[in-house]
């Protein structure tokens, strides 16, 4: 007979596909995300970016740890569903919570926030008490309850909430890469780690796919709201384009390849590395549906640097993260991809041109780049490395 706390846990014989309420965890992120465009559009400034990238790394990792939940554990279990159906709500509560949770609003961001982490270590560790694995989600439940310090006080702070909020996620992140030390049990050893390699590629696919999903969306309303003139059908089409692009950019190869990479990795580096590495190019999503949206609204307007620093630094920080991703799965440098970060990097400081001529320069350059990686022309040699 299976114990309790083996049944929880995930066999070998449980699907490795995604289940319906992982899926629809991941409707949460389509409000949050669109609510971080929001954000960043509000306030284009460098303070703005900073602020709005500090949100997007708490809806990140909320993300992140769940998908470590229904990878460590049965998905199909009653516990394990509930909190699925649990992080789905703080998820959303933390989306509501975005246009202010710098303002007013910061209880609600840092509440969910917490609460998501928290009772999960905490079901997580009655469920398994008396097994081997208590100690994994004891560990992970002590280093999420030290960050909650700072998460709550920073709520309560409005003064000092950027920096408690910076510091706490600074703990939220190193756990995981430093297997969560924690006093009388260690840290967690490597076989605790381990990753399902096809469970994960297909839900950060999955996730990117969600990303792509609020570009689309963002680019058809606002051309929705246009006279669909010319201009602005082309910096439409422009921008569909550079979606699709995106999404060939990080499907061929190393997303492909993430599955067996991690299965065959050290956990504690390849699957922790990963999750920041998409945090980086999902980040270049969101900035690219803040650039879509200005290019396709004033498609004619030669604007000032900062219009032009958003178009092109969406897909220059994709790029960014995809080629940061290539080294961390093949340790593979893709050269057609660096030249095409360094023109981007270029083009937005020197372009002064209309909107749309500055999006079709982008989408150009990723046309270039996804050709000649297609080709293998100048493609990547292998980086030598540890």
């Amino acid at each position: 007979m299976v114990s309790r706390p083996e049944r929880v846990l995930r066999g070998r014989d449980v699907p490795l596909s995604a289940s319906f309420l992982e899926l629809f965890f991941d409707l949460a992120f389509v409000l949050a995300l669109s609510q971080l465009a929001r954000h960043l559009l509000a306030d284009l400034t460098l303070v703005g970016v900073l602020r709005t990238a500090l949100l997007l790394t708490g809806v990140w990792w909320i993300w992140v740890t769940t998908t470590w939940l229904t990878d460590w554990y049965d998905p199909e279990t009653p516990a394990i569903r509930g909190l699925l159906v649990g992080a789905t709500l703080g998820s959303l509560l933390v989306g509501v919570a975005i246009p202010q949770a710098l303002d007013g609003r910061g209880l609600l961001f840092a509440g969910a926030y917490v609460a998501v982490h928290l009772v999960r270590g905490a079901v997580t560790a009655l469920t398994l008490r008396g097994h081997p694995r208590q100690s994994r989600a004891l560990r992970v439940l002590c280093w999420y309850s030290v960050s909650a310090v700072p998460w709550l006080a920073g709520a309560f702070l409005p003064e000092w909430r950027v920096p408690l909020w910076l510091l706490a996620l600074a703990i939220d992140l190193t756990g995981p890469r430093l297997g969560w030390p924690t006093p009388r049990l260690g840290r967690a050893r490597q076989q605790e780690l381990h990753l399902a390699g096809e469970h994960f590629a297909e839900r950060y696919q999955q996730i990117m796919i969600i990303a792509l999903g609020e570009l689309v969306l963002v680019s058809g309303l606002t051309y929705a709201g246009t006279h669909l003139n010319l201009p602005e059908t082309a910096a439409f089409l422009l921008v569909f384009v550079t979606a699709v692009l995106i999404g060939l950019l990080y499907v061929t190869p190393a997303g492909q390849r993430l599955g067996p990479a991690i299965e065959t990795a050290d956990p504690s580096r390849l699957g922790v590395v990963t999750s920041y590495l998409h945090l980086v190019m999902i980040a270049g999503i969101v900035a690219t549906a803040v650039g879509a949206e200005l290019s396709i609204a004033h498609p004619t307007e030669i604007s000032d640097t900062t219009a032009v620093v958003v178009i092109l630094g969406g897909p220059t920080l994709f790029l960014v993260g995809r080629i940061l991703f290539s080294l961390a799965i093949h340790r593979r440098l893709s050269w057609p991809r660096v030249f095409g970060l360094f023109v981007l990097a270029g083009a937005a400081i020197a372009l002064r041109l209309p909107l749309v001529a500055v999006s079709a320069v982008a989408t150009g350059v990723l046309i270039v780049v996804a050709v000649l990686d297609d080709a293998g022309i100048f493609t990547a040699r292998r980086v030598r490395g540890p």
